[in-house]
């Protein structure tokens, strides 16, 4: 991708482009009411909404990189790759439980190291991960920021070796376990927290630090029960609980593809808006692509023209503008999207989508 190519990506992001407006005229148009014109379900995927690409994409240096490697690597298929995303997974096995949000939430926060910041002033800003092996919670506070990064144990030694070539190691404590710490500059510094309960934590400072400042609130990090842990987190997060009210206000506004399964709550874990966000319409765009290269490959046209406008329509969801002054999912979804509905499928897709 050259410079011009990213710079025009970056700059054409408005919805109402003059040329997306002209494909989404005549046919398309017809094609997308009709499936927007599909009854909208009520619950969320069965499969866990997957967030590990998102991370990487919350930034715009990020999502500008994912870009160019999906355009480099972009070519037409005739038929569909043996690993390609195959859709929803569908129901879970019969007699599988029915259980409360709480109880979603309380089952996600007891797998999490759940640590916060025992001092005024400190609030989580996003979190995501949560109840997977890996993942990460932000504490703002003025101009600092501080977030906590956990990680399988296993993989402790591997982080630690690499932290030696950084600084030599301090010994200090975080949330009584032994820990160490680690100096990039004189306000960019790391605490890394021996394992415990199976995960280790990295926390790393934020803006205007000090080491005065960063010993001192490590002196506040406390580790909680899953009740207060959860009590602790903003309102706009999204944890198991919310998933299902969550997912189909955004739902509502997307058009569904086929056979998309929504009838179950999966235990998704918690994320901020913007993550959840990401999630949701990317699995409906994954799903969109899947169905576009299904259809190409059966030589289905009608099919395919309405794979092709569905994408399109990409560009007036409501979610994606939501989430455009934070970060640059919306046009790694957009760019992927108007270049399968103009025939050309990126080997990348399912990467750079988190599909």
């Amino acid at each position: 991708m050259t410079d011009d190519h990213l710079d025009r990506l970056i700059r054409d992001v408005d919805p109402y482009r003059p040329e997306i407006i002209k494909r989404l005229a005549g046919a398309d148009e017809q094609l997308l009411e009709e499936i927007m014109s599909t009854p909208k379900p009520d619950s969320v995927p069965a499969r866990p909404l997957r967030r590990t690409l998102v991370r990487r994409l919350a930034g715009p240096a990020a999502a500008a990189a994912a870009v160019a490697g999906i355009v480099v690597a972009s070519s037409v298929w005739s038929t569909p790759p043996d690993d390609r995303y195959a859709g929803p997974t569908g129901l879970p096995g019969v007699g599988t439980a029915a259980i409360s949000g709480r109880e979603l939430d309380l089952k996600a926060a007891q797998q999490h190291p759940r640590l916060l910041i025992d001092e005024p002033g400190w609030n989580a800003t996003s979190v995501y991960g949560f109840a997977e092996e890996s993942g990460t919670i932000e504490f703002r506070n003025g101009d600092r920021s501080l977030e906590m990064n956990w990680y399988p144990d296993e993989q402790y030694q591997d982080y630690y070796d690499d932290r030696l070539q950084v600084s030599r190691p301090e010994a200090t404590t975080v949330a009584d376990r032994p820990a160490s710490v680690f100096t990039y500059s004189e306000n960019d510094m790391s605490a890394m927290r021996e394992p415990q309960d199976g995960t280790f934590v990295e926390v790393r400072t934020g803006g205007n630090w000090t080491r005065a400042t960063f010993d001192g609130i490590l002196t506040h990090v406390i580790k909680v029960d899953a009740e207060s842990f959860l009590d602790a987190l903003p309102p706009e997060i999204v944890t198991p609980g919310d998933v299902r009210e969550e997912a189909a206000r955004i739902l509502a506004d997307l058009p569904s593809p086929p056979g998309f399964d929504v009838s179950v709550l999966d235990n998704a874990g918690a994320n901020d808006p913007y993550q959840f966000g990401a999630a949701v319409a990317g699995r409906v765009t994954c799903d969109w692509i899947a169905e576009w290269i299904r259809a190409d490959s059966a030589g289905d046209t009608q099919a395919v023209e309405q794979a092709a406008a569905a994408l399109r329509s990409s560009h007036r969801w409501k979610v994606l503008h939501d989430m455009n002054d934070e970060g640059d999912y919306p046009e790694v979804v957009w760019e992927i999207a108007d270049q399968v509905a103009d025939g050309d499928v990126p080997r990348s897709y399912q990467e750079s989508l988190g599909c």
